[in-house]
């Protein structure tokens, strides 16, 4: 079932998305050739705490893990697409990086991503993640009231298609209000004028998957989180969380 949300919840939802916004900001400005990934969800975890908030990461524990997730920020590294679980590794020079985080402020989730390079990016990698952010943003704007669900899903997958790379299967983006994962769920491919029809207080976690090979095809690393390309090619992830208004779409997790 679809919760609508009503002005005042979404205003609620904002709060809570400032949080991400900020502990994302965060974690990009410690990353640096050297640093953790522990280190990096340590950045992160400090904004969440110092804002009164929780994290609907930490011991998450769905039915296809083997373990609860373990921390409060989801951090993959070149061929990990998401889920990639903050462990010792240490960045190097021309890793491209994906930071998925989310925060719950007084009963309302927010969740973001966002890609970067570090050190002396690859051309490719900057491109790969330019167009991951552009296939965000073709997908927030199909977010209006009146369209469907197949409307995003079209205008992402038209983006990532069109630059030639691949989409992880059966992955994308997912209703999101008092708990993390709510309906409906957002393809990032489908068919424009399919699907649900979109309706002011609906608020949706918009979130791109680019593998730069062209392929779709990914296995889960042997922690059971990490989703990994099956090629070896490196993978970007963007994402916000996004309510559909009567006056167009409104981001909930910017800054």
């Amino acid at each position: 079932m679809v919760e609508i949300k009503s002005d005042t919840q979404m205003d609620a939802m904002r709060e809570a998305g400032r949080v991400v916004a900020q502990a994302l900001a965060a974690a990009r400005e410690a990353a640096d050739v050297g640093v953790s990934l522990t280190e990096l969800d340590a950045a992160a975890r400090e904004i969440l705490f110092k804002a009164g908030a929780t994290s609907p990461f930490l011991d998450y524990h769905p039915e296809f893990a083997p373990v609860p997730f373990p921390a409060t920020a989801c951090i993959s590294v070149n061929d990990a697409i998401v889920h990639g679980i903050p462990d010792g590794y240490r960045l190097r020079d021309g890793d491209l990086v994906s930071v998925d985080f989310g925060a719950v402020l007084d009963g309302w989730a927010g969740d973001s991503a966002i890609s970067f390079t570090v050190g002396r990016a690859r051309p490719e990698d900057v491109t790969l993640v330019e167009t991951a952010f552009r296939a965000l943003d073709a997908g927030i704007a199909a977010a209006v009231v009146g369209n469907r669900i197949g409307d995003i899903a079209h205008a992402i997958g038209k983006v990532c298609r069109g630059a030639g790379y691949g989409i992880p299967d059966g992955f994308g983006g997912h209703g999101i209000g008092r708990h993390m994962h709510e309906d409906p769920a957002v393809p990032n491919e489908g068919r424009a004028g399919r699907g649900m029809v979109l309706r002011h207080g609906m608020v949706l976690a918009i979130e791109p998957m680019l593998i730069a090979d062209g392929s779709d095809a990914y296995y889960p690393a042997a922690d059971g989180w990490t989703l990994r390309s099956l090629s070896g090619a490196r993978a970007a992830h963007a994402e916000h969380t996004v309510a559909v208004t009567d006056a167009g779409p409104r981001i909930l997790t910017l800054p």
